[in-house]
């Protein structure tokens, strides 16, 4: 295949999803000069992107935000309001407050990323003083994973358990079935802005997530202990993405890694893009100054406060639900600066770390707490088999 002339920018990003899009926007608006390489760099990304909204940068416009939440709910052992506003992101909102023009967008896979070159499987070539890969995060295999499985359903049929203006951040109860003795999850559900409510049964820490078919069980059954039934015709989302990639090494001359595939994916919580919006000037003013941009993004604080995460993460994956409700009925007693440390701040080591520690230690009862720092039982679910999946109906043919 021939390959085409070199078109020479200033910034390449691979991938168009929200953290690379964003640092595409911003790129451009700081005066650089922009290529971005997508397989589809028009479409809608598929996910539900919610987060705080004091995480989000000051530049994005409020059209960004489909749904707020001034004070969600948590039931661990009892019922939380967390006085903190909470928010779902309008996709089209968000692409729209992150227009591309003028910069060079390809529609293609790259088939070539190095320090200063990215080549198109069609055989262009884009030349660039840096070279930035947002394109997120491969299959999990057996690492720490999140693993979630939603379905959608009309505000009016979700007003038992969710009413308009309120959301379930994450619900402990014991509602979905499952015994003690199966890996735990937890219900998360929002309104989502146009009429529709998510419900979303999650796990988080497990080694090799949790099946589909299990979390969708899960999530039915809470539902009828509402009293809500569904048709089975309702539009379903599914997650299933590693939890542990680590922050990437410093050092000019190198591919930056940013967004998820950068180390931002939150270790406890599986966020990313708001952390990904609120760094993307960081970045980039590092790229302007000559600087390395992962050295800015990973000052030794925010390193320390990932590593203290990943305590948290290993400590998740091992729970029962007991346990987990326990935990976090700990956790959410905590100061509020406590739990934005855990939830949210990208450096405050100090207010972490005295959380994490309160949290263990108002764990009860007492031997709880060493499965949590992973003294006893550190590989509880790994290798757990999940019931089948139910067999499909044949389809009748008149």
């Amino acid at each position: 295949m021939a390959v085409s002339a070199v078109h020479k920018v200033d910034v390449c990003v691979v991938g168009l999803g929200p953290a690379g899009r964003a640092l595409a926007h911003r790129a451009q608006a700081a005066g650089l000069s922009v290529a971005a390489v997508d397989p589809r760099p028009d479409r809608l990304w598929p996910p539900t992107f919610s987060c705080w909204v004091d995480e989000l940068p000051d530049w994005l416009p409020q059209s960004a935000i489909a749904s707020r939440i001034e004070a969600p709910t948590v039931w661990a052992r009892s019922e939380h309001r967390i006085l903190r506003p909470y928010c779902v992101l309008s996709k089209p909102g968000l692409r729209d407050a992150l227009p591309l023009d003028p910069a060079t967008v390809r529609a293609g896979r790259a088939a070539r990323v190095e320090p200063h070159v990215v080549e198109l499987a069609d055989g262009a070539v884009i030349a660039a003083d840096v070279v930035v890969d947002t394109r997120g995060l491969p299959s999990p295999g057996s690492r720490r994973t999140a693993s979630a499985h939603g379905i959608f359903v009309d505000a009016e049929t979700a007003a038992p358990m969710v009413a308009d203006g309120e959301g379930l951040l994450l619900d402990w109860r014991p509602e979905n079935g499952a015994s003690n003795a199966e890996p735990p999850s937890f219900l998360y559900s929002v309104p989502l802005g146009d009429g529709t409510v998510i419900f979303e049964e999650t796990s988080l820490g497990l080694r090799g997530g949790m099946p589909q078919h299990e979390l969708r069980k899960r999530t039915l059954n809470r539902l009828a202990a509402h009293g809500i039934r569904l048709t089975g015709s309702e539009p379903t989302e599914a997650a299933h993405y590693p939890l542990d990639q680590p922050p990437p090494k410093k050092g000019t001359g190198r591919v930056i890694p940013f967004g998820s595939r950068g180390g931002m994916m939150h270790p406890c919580t599986g966020y990313s893009v708001a952390d990904s919006l609120a760094l993307v000037d960081t970045a980039i003013d590092a790229i302007q100054q000559g600087r390395d941009p992962v050295a800015a993004l990973w000052s030794p604080r925010a390193r320390l406060v990932y590593w203290m995460r990943m305590r948290g993460l290993w400590g998740l994956g091992r729970l029962t639900t007991e346990q987990s409700i326990a935990m976090f009925e700990a956790f959410f007693t905590a100061s509020p600066r406590g739990q934005r440390a855990l939830l949210s701040a990208h450096d405050d080591y100090t207010a972490l770390g005295a959380v994490l520690v309160n949290t263990v230690a108002h764990t009860w009862p007492f031997r709880w707490r060493y499965d949590l720092v992973g003294w006893t039982n550190r590989n509880r679910w790994v290798g757990y088999e999940y019931e089948p999946a139910p067999a499909r109906e044949p389809r009748r043919i008149s």
